[in-house]
């Protein structure tokens, strides 16, 4: 699906994950329901662990003023 990911939200809406590969093939599960469609979403909170431990981009997340 590219380098694209989409925002990954839980019942309230809230930001849990980004949603970045999936079956291209069941790109219409966007309007109608496909049992057999899926996408592999990693974790906000990991996503965040790995920006400051291992990418040591502390910078980029004071300007997304986020507290974890």
């Amino acid at each position: 699906m590219g380098a694209f990911s989409s925002a990954t939200l839980n019942g309230k809406g809230e930001l849990v994950g980004l949603a970045f590969d999936g079956m291209l093939q069941t790109i219409i599960a966007d309007y109608k329901y496909i049992p057999e469609a899926r996408t592999i979403s990693v974790d906000s909170r990991y996503f965040l662990w790995t920006l400051e431990k291992f990418d040591e981009a502390g910078n980029i997340l004071e300007e997304l003023s986020l507290e974890y």
